[in-house]
């Protein structure tokens, strides 16, 4: 019969304790994320001398509204696809082998050093192009408000002042309507009535923030028109009805080349979302392919080298 006695040493016990090194290697991290933002600046400017090379400032020549932004699209996933690969694979590659730690975590230790390196990239890059973005974007919705205040709108800060009636938006305008009949002499002071064009200025802006011009004021503009142009109380009214509608068609312009700005703008912003999404991934994706090369190359030698 066997006899279990508690007596006599006992016995050794594994106890797991934790590592006092962290498991992020920033060395890799930061090396892959300044080979990825050195790739990025490469490429844009490459794509920037390239989409320089699409546009004319002549009509009818160069690529179309819709060819540009389709091309700048691609151009942005291609940047991200090749930049985020290249700094994602040197991350997995240079960092050094972890010791007794499972396949599993191993692959997740990768995945996130390479998205670390893209999100340190990403952070390099807009602080270094911060400036020049800021730029672009502030002057571009700094036009997409002019344009969509319309072209009388735009000049009703100038005609609130005394100096402003033969500037701004509605100065051609008011010229074309106080134009003196060619086939009749000018009435006297038709060519410098400061206080009449002053008033058709302030009808014109007025009209353009209500939608429409009032049948009283387009009738005091065919007077006006009437008494200093020379022209018949008929013509005068025509030639109102023709600048009023011309000011509709500049305002209908005005208001679809803010809406093509507004437009791109956010198809610009939505596809920079994407392709940096896509560029988390591929360094994530990248990374962990580098780690596996690298720890496969190292067994291998380590085999051939016994």
């Amino acid at each position: 019969m066997t006899i279990l006695t508690t007596d006599g040493p006992a016995p050794d016990v594994a106890v797991a304790t934790e590592s006092s090194s962290s498991a992020v290697s920033w060395g890799p991290i930061i090396a892959g994320a300044l080979a990825a933002s050195t790739l990025t600046l490469i490429l844009m400017l490459l794509g920037s001398g390239l989409g320089l090379t699409m546009v004319s400032p002549w009509s009818n020549e160069g690529a179309s509204v819709t060819t540009f932004a389709v091309s700048t699209a691609i151009w942005l996933v291609v940047v991200q696809w090749l930049s985020s690969g290249l700094g994602g694979y040197l991350t997995g590659r240079l960092r050094a082998k972890w010791v007794g730690i499972h396949t599993d975590e191993t692959f997740f230790r990768d995945t996130a050093h390479g998205f670390m390196a893209w999100a340190l990239a990403t952070l390099l890059v807009v602080f270094v192009l911060g400036a020049a973005v800021s730029s672009a974007i502030g002057t571009g919705v700094q036009a997409a408000s002019t344009v969509a205040s319309g072209a009388a709108v735009g000049a009703s800060a100038g005609a609130a002042s005394n100096s402003s009636a033969d500037s701004g938006a509605t100065s051609y305008f008011v010229d074309a309507l106080f134009r003196p009949d060619a086939s009749r002499p000018a009435a006297p002071g038709a060519e410098g009535d400061a206080a009449a064009a002053a008033q058709a200025s302030r009808i014109l802006i007025a009209s353009a923030a209500t939608g429409e011009v009032s049948a009283d004021d387009k009738a005091y503009l065919g007077q006006l028109v009437a008494a200093r142009t020379g022209l018949s109380e008929a013509d005068a009214t025509a030639r109102v009805t023709a600048v009023l509608a011309k000011v509709d068609q500049a305002k209908a312009s005005a208001q679809q080349a803010a809406d093509t700005a507004r437009k791109a703008g956010a198809t610009f912003a939505l596809i920079s979302a994407l392709s940096l999404a896509l560029g988390a991934f591929i360094a994530s994706a990248a990374a962990a392919l580098g780690g596996r090369q690298r720890d496969d190359e190292e067994a291998a030698y380590l085999v051939t080298s016994r």
